[in-house]
């Protein structure tokens, strides 16, 4: 298992490398995060960033569910979908409020786009493109935005919006908008 780095480890806002080399290390790397993200239980993890163990190369990987864990090597964001109707989450909304492995107890809302379109390589290297919607498009646009070095507080910070601290079942207030 590896451990999670949290802030404010300077690799968590450090822009990645990209993945070069794509053989057994790159694999074990994977399948070691795999086993780490699918351990985090409170909360549940659904996405894991390779800075957030440590390692300024640019891959994450995401498992949503029952769903099979999926790795995106090099990945880019080349188009999103805005979402029409709101630009800003719902404040008192808790589904909608994101939260970080690497910023433990804090969550806030952040707007994201409804539906992205993601290019990147798989573990051999061959390059994909896939369409990501709902949770997905949220996690795949929180770890494209770790691999730039941006944490999800700073998106709230540049939209002025409020953050919230969890304690026990309840989550205050930290931040007004």
């Amino acid at each position: 298992m590896m451990k999670i780095v949290k802030i404010p480890h300077p690799v968590l806002n450090t822009i990645t490398t990209p993945v070069a080399v794509f053989d057994d290390k790159l694999r074990k790397t994977i399948e070691d995060m795999t086993s780490t993200l699918t351990a985090q239980k409170d909360p549940e993890g659904v996405g894991l960033a390779a800075p957030q163990v440590g390692i300024g190369q640019s891959f994450f990987i995401m498992k949503i569910g029952k769903e099979p864990v999926e790795a995106f090597i090099n990945p880019r964001i080349v188009t999103e979908e805005k979402d029409k109707k709101s630009v800003k989450p719902n404040e008192d909304d808790e589904a909608k409020l994101e939260g970080c492995l690497s910023i433990p107890r804090i969550w806030a809302p952040v707007p994201r786009s409804k539906r992205v379109l993601l290019e990147y390589q798989n573990e051999q290297g061959e390059l994909q493109q896939k369409w990501f919607s709902k949770l997905k498009s949220i996690v795949v646009q929180h770890e494209v935005d770790h691999l730039q070095g941006v944490l999800f507080t700073q998106r709230v910070v540049e939209q002025n919006l409020p953050l919230y601290e969890e304690h026990g079942d309840k989550l205050e207030r930290i931040r007004s908008i």
